[in-house]
């Protein structure tokens, strides 16, 4: 495929793409956004090294001067999570101004998906979605992660949405834009931090095979969408759903009454959980990333056989 002239595919992913091995590529919002420094980079390098153990080559996707990077140095990765929140938390309406500026961004679950599929990356793994915020019919403060997952053809393995979302208006607005949203090993949605929603998702899938065989069908049907996986948190890092609800409830009180909204709400709902559960949320959240990435480096490989 010819590459976009802003694109930079590290000399790694760049050869395992030209031999057919898998690759899987990863979102960095997380380290400038997601935990602080150090804790960022240590579990940045840790997803890395789960993927490489899982038998596929990991491409960190960030922005950095003004170049979309697929596949990220140790350096660079360090450099992101050093400047934390000073990098600019880039959704598609960022990407052509930071790419004029010669600018720095960390990649959102949007932008991840848009420059994985101009390097020919198949598959992604992240932490959870965005999605429809709760109060959306008045506020209209929809994700527009939702959006690329129903015109960017990349399979997307995550712990499903972020339960500060309201759960139930993501799955029909994926549903209404053609998204199939697969549970693994599941038939419920799972909600984050914890491994049941009450919500159903579109399908079951039990291995890692069917889910490749699922996506393969999804591109040679000549879909241009996506297909969301979501792969329950491990039971033994799983939170109790009352005390996490009643820590949402009390982080979105606190959003609305300082006036939160926008790119700012998810990021401070997510401090704000962290705070309540005393760090509890943090290293949930860690965990199911490692998960994640498990199953889609898995999911990878089968789809490169």
């Amino acid at each position: 495929m010819a590459l976009n002239k802003y694109l930079d595919v590290s000399p790694e992913v760049a050869e395992a793409l030209a031999a057919g091995k898998p690759v899987v590529a990863l979102e960095s919002t997380i380290i400038s956004h997601g935990m602080p420094y150090p804790q960022n980079v240590e579990t940045a390098l840790a997803v890395e090294g789960i993927i490489r153990e899982n038998g596929a080559v990991p491409a960190t996707i960030a922005i950095i001067g003004g170049r979309l990077k697929a596949g990220c140095t140790k350096e660079e990765i360090e450099y992101l999570g050093k400047a934390g929140t000073k990098v600019t938390k880039a959704s598609r309406r960022d990407l052509a101004m930071l790419c004029a500026r010669g600018q720095d961004g960390a990649t959102t679950v949007t932008t991840t998906m848009i420059i994985a599929h101009m390097a020919g990356i198949k598959v992604f793994a992240t932490g959870g979605i965005g999605g429809v915020h709760r109060g959306a019919e008045t506020t209209m403060d929809i994700s527009a992660d939702l959006e690329e997952l129903a015109h960017t053809p990349v399979m997307v393995v995550c712990a499903g949405a972020k339960s500060i979302l309201d759960l139930g208006l993501t799955l029909e607005y994926l549903e209404t834009h053609g998204v199939p949203v697969l549970g693994y090993g599941t038939k419920e949605l799972p909600a984050f931090y914890t491994r049941h929603s009450g919500f159903q998702v579109d399908y079951q899938v039990d291995s890692p095979e069917e889910l490749a065989a699922a996506f393969r069908a999804s591109l040679e049907l000549g879909f241009t969408g996506g297909m969301l996986v979501t792969n329950p948190i491990p039971e033994e890092y799983s939170m109790d759903p009352k005390v996490i609800n009643a820590a949402i409830d009390e982080a979105l009180a606190q959003a609305k009454a300082n006036g939160i909204h926008g790119k700012e709400t998810t990021p401070f709902l997510l401090a704000k959980v962290k705070e309540l559960t005393g760090g509890d949320s943090l290293d949930s959240n860690i965990q199911l990333v490692f998960n994640n990435a498990r199953l889609a480096a898995r999911t990878a490989a089968c789809l490169t056989k």
